[in-house]
C-alpha cells in the first residue's frame, strides 16, 4: 500500500489542483452556483478514489511482489499478473536470472578449473620432495635432518592447500562408512612419527574401551585429527613432552579428544580462534602460523555434522575434541 501511495501521490495531487483550478476559473467568470461547483468537487473525488481503488486492486500482487524481497532465485520465475507492467517485470526478471545463471556456470568453470590445477600442481610438487628427502638420506647429520624437516613442512603445507582447494565441493568427496577410531589415531600417528621424534613431543592413547566406531569420512576425519595434532605439538615444543589422544562415551556421544599441556590459548582469542586467517597472540610468537588450520577444521567437522568443542588455559594446555553425533556413533564393540 505503501509503495502504491508514494507512487500516485504526485497523481492524486494534480487531480486536486485540476479541481480547484477550473471551479476558480468558473467563479471568475461569473458563476455563483455553489452547489453545483460543490457537488462536481465531491463527483471529481468519488470519482478519483474508485479509480484508484481499482488500480491498488488490480495491480496489488504487482506491487506485492515489487515490497517483498525475493528469498530463493526460482522465484524470480514466477509470474506477477497479466498486465503489460506484469508481463514486462517477468521478462525482465526471466533474463536477469538467465544471466545469473551464465555468470555462476562461468564462475563455477573457473572454479574447478582451478580446483583441477590445484590438485595436478600439489601431485607434481611431491614427486621433487621425494627426491630431495632420497637426497637428504646420503648427506651427514645434522644436514640430512635439517633437509627432511623443511621437505615435511612443504609437505604438510601442500596438503593444507589442497584440502582448503577441495573445502567448496566436499559433499561430493564424501565417502561415509564406519571407522574405527582406535586404528584412524594409529595411522595418523604412523604418518606423523618423524615429526613427533623431531619435536620431542609424543602421544599417549587413552581409549575408554575398544571398538568404538563412528560414521564418518575416514580421509577427512584424518586431516582434521592430523591438524589438531600438529597444532598441539608445535604450542607444546619445549614446555612438554606428551599429549593425550582420548577415545570415550558422554552421553550415548562418541568423542575423539586431543589433550596437549603447551602454551594454552588466551581468553581474547578463544571465540576467534576458528576464524579464516586469525592467528591471535600466540600466531606472532609462532611465525608458521597461517591462521587457517582450526578454520579447516570447523569447516569440515561441520560439513561431516560432526560438533568442535575447545576448551583451554593460558600456560596449561588446550583440549579439543570432535564430537559424533548419536545417530554417527555405530556401537562400542
Amino acid at each position: 500500500m505503501k509503495l502504491f501511495l508514494r507512487e500516485h501521490v504526485l497523481f492524486i495531487v494534480l487531480q486536486l489542483i485540476q479541481c480547484i483550478t477550473i471551479t476558480i476559473l468558473f467563479w471568475l467568470d461569473g458563476y455563483r452556483g455553489v452547489g453545483v461547483i460543490f457537488y462536481a468537487f465531491i463527483l471529481s473525488l468519488v470519482l478519483l478514489t474508485v479509480f484508484l481503488i481499482y488500480r491498488y486492486v488490480s495491480r496489488k500482487k504487482f506491487y506485492q511482489r515489487l515490497q517483498h524481497p525475493i528469498a530463493t532465485m526460482d522465484e524470480s520465475l514466477e509470474t506477477t499478473e497479466r498486465s503489460p507492467l506484469g508481463e514486462a517485470l517477468d521478462q525482465l526478471l526471466l533474463v536477469q536470472y538467465r544471466l545469473y545463471q551464465e555468470e555462476l556456470q562461468q564462475a563455477e568453470d573457473r572454479q574447478d578449473e582451478h580446483l583441477l590445477f590445484i590438485d595436478r600442481w600439489v601431485h607434481q610438487m611431491k614427486t621433487p620432495l621425494s627426491v630431495i628427502e632420497l637426497t637428504a638420506q646420503t648427506l651427514d647429520e645434522p644436514e640430512s635432518s635439517s633437509i627432511r624437516e623443511e621437505t615435511e613442512r612443504m609437505r604438510n603445507g601442500l596438503h593444507t592447500v589442497l584440502y582448503m582447494a577441495r573445502l567448496r565441493t566436499i559433499t561430493e568427496d564424501f565417502q561415509i562408512k564406519p571407522v574405527l577410531l582406535s586404528k584412524l589415531i594409529h595411522e595418523v600417528n604412523q604418518e606423523n612419527k618423524r615429526f613427533y621424534i623431531r619435536h620431542e613431543v609424543y602421544p599417549q592413547l587413552k581409549e575408554q574401551k575398544s571398538g568404538i566406531t563412528v560414521e564418518t569420512d575416514e580421509k577427512w576425519l584424518f586431516f582434521l585429527l592430523t591438524q589438531l595434532v600438529h597444532n598441539a605439538v608445535k604450542y607444546s615444543t619445549g614446555k612438554v613432552k606428551h599429549l593425550f589422544l582420548s577415545i570415550y562415551e558422554r552421553d550415548e556421544e562418541a568423542i575423539l579428544e586431543v589433550k596437549d599441556f603447551g602454551i594454552g590459548i588466551p581468553a581474547v582469542d578463544k571465540k576467534r580462534v576458528f576464524n579464516k586467517f586469525y592467528t591471535g597472540e600466540n600466531g606472532r610468537k609462532y611465525r608458521e602460523s597461517t591462521g587457517m588450520g582450526l578454520y579447516l577444521v570447523k569447516e569440515v567437522a561441520e560439513k561431516l555434522e560432526h560438533r568442535i568443542e575447545l576448551e583451554s588455559e593460558q600456560g596449561e594446555g588446550t583440549t579439543i575434541r570432535i564430537i559424533f553425533s548419536t545417530t554417527q556413533n555405530l556401537t562400542s564393540m
